[in-house]
């Protein structure tokens, strides 16, 4: 009797650190892809996230209007903005769903889904375009894809309705190159860059590889700069804030960015 006894706690205790072991190893080995869920949801189907993206294209036509207003008369540069591409102009979300549903180990990666150039565009932006080409501003893309991807690229923003979406007005990233800097650079040779769009801190100056902690630093910094030059849009799918999180080094094991994430939540105590 006491025999058995023992050997059903035995046997159930050995059945509870079984299946916490199980549980523990499902979380870890658990797809990251799945955990981005509710960020594509919110990108999908969030009134909020529509809004922003017409709140952030008004406040360029404002200022486009007030900077255009106050810079007449004056010999200056020709007038541009520059703009990113992905998730400011261009809304790749259901290629980040088909990673959800999917897992990022079926062969279907950014570079096929560019090729398709069947993205549609984001609220509010190919007005604002329009309307910035109305008033004589040279419109320039710059954009982290890669030049192999400049001719689906230029098809898929021509196809949306894109103005000067050609060659020259498309600007990708170059071998060796990091981050956009030489870019706008290029840019600011020849033109008076009035505003910057973006999804991604790294579409603004200074930005460029920052931990986590000196982005924010680097926003503190530049807080008057936003909503007047520097207009940003909500990305909570990818960008350089997780990249930052594991130190830009995306090869570490789907375990280590998930001890990184958890690791850094912040919670009361």
């Amino acid at each position: 009797m006491v025999l058995n006894r023992v050997l059903k706690i035995i046997t159930a205790t050995f059945f509870i650190i079984s299946l916490t072991n199980f549980h523990a190893q499902a979380v870890t080995m658990a797809s990251l892809s799945e955990q981005n869920t509710m960020s594509v949801l919110w990108f999908q189907k969030a009134g909020e996230a529509k809004g922003l993206y017409y709140q952030g294209y008004n406040i360029g036509k404002m200022r486009l209007d007030k900077i255009l207003s106050e810079r007449r008369g004056r010999n200056a540069l020709k007038p541009a903005i520059v703009l990113d591409i992905d998730e400011t102009i261009l809304d790749n979300s259901p290629h980040q769903a088909w990673y959800v549903l999917a897992g990022r180990k079926i062969p279907f990666n950014w570079n096929e889904w560019f090729k398709r150039a069947e993205a549609k565009p984001l609220p509010g932006a190919i007005e604002f375009l329009q309307y910035a080409k109305s008033l004589g501003v040279e419109i320039f893309y710059i954009s982290n894809r890669y030049e192999s991807q400049k001719d689906a690229s230029i098809k898929n923003l021509q196809s949306v309705g894109a103005p000067q979406a050609d060659v020259d007005h498309v600007l990708l990233i170059q071998p060796g190159e990091v981050g956009k800097e030489t870019r706008r650079h290029q840019v600011a040779k020849t033109h008076e860059i009035l505003l910057l769009f973006g999804d991604n801190l790294g579409d603004f100056s200074e930005f460029d590889k920052l931990s986590f902690t000196k982005r924010n630093e680097m926003v503190d910094k530049y807080r008057e700069e936003f909503g007047k030059k520097l207009i940003l849009f909500p990305n909570p799918m990818y960008g350089d804030w997780e990249g930052a999180i594991y130190n830009y080094n995306y090869k570490i094991s789907d375990e280590e960015k998930n001890k990184l994430r958890r690791k850094l939540l912040e919670t009361y105590r």
